[in-house]
């Protein structure tokens, strides 16, 4: 530590600091564009100019290293006439166009034209003008005129979304910030870059023109996508979501979200929407009202549940759903005497589970890793925020390995890659397992040979002290996912990797905890999907697009004789009898438990659409016209203590008692015979694959251009 004064106050920083990093230490603001605490220093902008004693002329403080004893002034007359002077040059160029700017009221650029601004410009000739350009669906850059050159948005696809998309041309005033050769913005992160944008250069398309910053209302929320629980700001006018943007949480997802958690929100807007309780008569869809749509759906379940017994009765739910909602849905289905209860709709295995299986380390964690192995995952696309995070520690120069089906782009390096078939996965981890075995001298958990692959692999995971085995969604769904988990725990025991699963959906985790799972004799979700029960209650999903049995759910759902969908969506309609309108996340209140076992609760930022209603009170209406006992709830965070068995919480984690990625499967070397389904970033769950702007982006098109030639092949 070196000791520096600043305006008259002692600071003490790590030598190497800059003079930036000690004014903010000291609560001190240097204004500045350019410099941001995520990115690497550019220098750019030169608005952070300070008087530094002993310097013949004002320094950046972004790039000026602290020395011991050194003296510095941020506001002097000498700092701030260089301050004005940089905000003349700034604005030389500058398009006069605020009245008209989606970035007016949240401007870096006006805020600090304010106070170091001129009240006239000396400025007579031209301006300089940028052409229009079009990158895509989510980012506009229409107004390319008033970007400062602050690189934020190269450093961010370079350094954070691992993919430069952007970058500099030409010099002086012709310099302009463009993607090259026309390519569009395609990073799943993408949409960062309009925060960290000082300027109204880059904009969001989708909400564009929209409303004023001064209009909106900020409410907190979560997001309900993947596992991350990324920590949302929803902006809301006229009861309606306009926007969406992060919530800084170091923990979680730092000051980041995925491009999906920024822009679903358009599907809550849809046409979509279903907005009153259905029922199907002749054929025909016919609008009623609530209670006469939940005495039909009592009245049937009670006369199958008496004509075919209790067990005919089942529940698939999906894990985007609340942790209250799957606690109830769990609960009435166990009250009306079945345990047909399932929510791993796209899992190929249904070995019993012991404890909750999680991510096995803390998110913040995978940020200061030396080495990681991942199996089966498209961790780029399946998590976009943990790949983040890896690509942090890539950078710091962790070793990246994976077993995987395809070489993929994670946009970070990668050390090694045991391509291979799925079906052969868990061989591949065997493999790396005897490598490890031969390297200690202690006898291997199954049969395999090392090869070259598997041995960079162990030797890998031998070295360092940080390290992680991953598990990823197409190693969940594994027909063999059980015995991947067994080699991957005995491979963390030997090499001190912890070892866990990046888990698929928002609430993976709280679905277990909730018990959303099979009882003794219940039926499981490829059981209940193939035709097993007569009455299925389908909770926030889309068993075509959301489970492992496709199109060919619809053939087994169709045999029950009814079929209750609760969606926030229109969907299910071909093999349903009954919708009933739930609430998406942004009118409801409820609890998500992320990969890491942090249980974080929100509330609802606008009410209700039309007759919509909290899935958790239609649940507990439905369970009180059924006779089931236990469910008098007034609000979420009684059915949160009371039925999932937690305390009021916020930002708290599950305790270590209650996660485990335990497993006593025997290992099953036999090649599987089921390839595991896995959905890509924008076909996630209803709402993604509702957001306009999202399904325009080149994931969702090279998806659709895949599953085409997939049924072609079928064909």
């Amino acid at each position: 530590m070196i000791e520096i004064e600043l305006d008259g106050k002692k600071v003490d920083i790590v030598e190497g600091s800059m003079i930036m990093h000690a004014a903010e230490k000291a609560g001190t603001y240097i204004p500045h564009f350019c410099y941001h605490k995520k990115l690497s220093i550019a220098a750019n902008c030169r608005m952070c100019l300070v008087d530094v004693e002993k310097m013949p002329k004002p320094m950046p403080a972004c790039a000026t290293p602290v020395t011991q004893g050194m003296i510095v002034r941020t506001k002097s007359d000498k700092a701030i006439k260089a301050q004005k002077s940089v905000m003349e040059f700034l604005l030389i160029n500058h398009p006069l166009d605020c009245p008209i700017c989606d970035q007016g009221g949240e401007c870096q650029l006006q805020d600090l034209a304010v106070g170091y601004g001129a009240s006239s410009s000396r400025y007579e000739e031209e301006k300089r003008v940028v052409a229009v350009k079009d990158v895509g669906p989510l980012i506009s850059m229409q107004e390319m005129s008033r970007c400062i050159h602050c690189t934020r948005c190269v450093r961010f696809g370079q350094e954070v979304a691992g993919v430069m998309e952007l970058g500099m041309s030409h010099r002086g005033e012709h310099a302009e910030i463009e993607t090259f050769i026309g390519h569009s913005i395609d990073s799943e992160l993408s949409g960062n870059m309009i925060d960290i944008c000082p300027v109204g250069a880059l904009t969001s398309k989708p909400f564009r023109y929209s409303a004023r910053t001064w209009e909106l209302s900020r409410r907190k929320s979560i997001s309900p996508h993947d596992s991350t629980g990324a920590n949302l700001i929803v902006q809301v006018k006229n009861n309606k979501v306009m926007r969406v943007v992060p919530l800084e949480n170091e923990d979680v997802n730092e000051c980041w979200i995925a491009d999906r958690d920024r822009f679903s929100y358009e599907a809550l807007n849809s046409d979509e929407r279903l907005t009153t309780p259905m029922i199907k008569q002749g054929g025909a869809w016919k609008a009623v009202d609530w209670q006469t749509a939940l005495e039909y759906v009592a009245n049937g379940l009670k006369q199958i549940k008496s004509e075919h017994g209790a067990a005919s009765i089942g529940a698939l739910v999906s894990p985007h759903s609340t942790l209250e909602e799957l606690c109830l849905a769990s609960a009435l289905t166990r009250g009306l005497g079945s345990q047909n209860v399932d929510y791993r709709l796209r899992n190929a295995e249904f070995a019993a589970v012991e404890g909750v299986h999680y991510l096995g380390t803390s998110i913040a964690s995978l940020s200061g890793l030396q080495c990681v192995l991942v199996i089966g995952s498209s961790l780029r696309k399946d998590h976009p925020l943990f790949a983040q995070r890896i690509r942090q520690a890539a950078r710091k120069g962790c070793a990246v390995n994976a077993i995987n089906s395809a070489a993929e782009d994670w946009a970070m390096p990668v050390a090694n890659t045991l391509l291979c078939n799925t079906s052969t996965w868990v061989q591949a981890l065997a493999d790396v397992a005897a490598a490890v075995a031969a390297d200690k001298g202690v006898a291997a958990p199954a049969p395999g040979t090392v090869s070259d692959a598997a041995k960079a692999i162990a030797q890998s995971l031998l070295s360092g002290e940080r390290k992680a085995i991953l598990l990823g969604n197409a190693a969940a769904h594994h027909a063999r996912a059980s015995s991947l988990l067994a080699l991957a725990n005995w491979i963390g025991e030997q090499t001190g990797a912890t070892v866990g699963y990046l888990t698929e959906a928002a609430n993976t985790v709280g679905a277990q905890l909730a018990g959303a799972l099979p009882g003794q004799g219940g039926l499981n979700a490829a059981q209940m999907l193939g035709g097993g029960l007569k009455a299925v209650l389908l909770l926030n999903n889309e068993p075509e697009f959301d489970s492992a049995a496709g199109a060919l759910a619809r053939n087994g759902l169709s045999q029950a004789q009814m079929v209750v969908t609760l969606s926030p969506f229109k969907s299910n309609m071909a093999f349903s009898d009954v919708l009933l309108p739930i609430a998406p996340f942004t009118e409801t209140s409820g609890t998500f438990v992320n990969a890491e076992g942090r249980v974080q609760s929100f509330h609802a930022v606008v009410k209700p659409l039309g007759e919509t209603r909290p899935a958790w009170k239609v649940l507990r209406v439905l369970a009180n016209l059924l006779d089931v006992p236990g469910f008098d709830f007034d609000s979420s965070q009684d059915v949160l203590n009371q039925v999932c068995g937690l305390p009021p919480a916020d930002k708290t984690h599950l305790s270590a008692e209650m996660l485990s990625n335990a497993t006593q499967a025997v290992i099953d070397l036999a090649p599987a015979t089921v390839a595991p389904v896995v959905a890509s970033i924008y076909t996630l769950d209803g709402t993604v694959r509702r957001a306009a702007s999202l399904q325009l982006t080149a994931d969702a098109k090279t998806t659709e251009s895949m599953q085409q030639v997939a049924k072609e092949s079928a064909a």
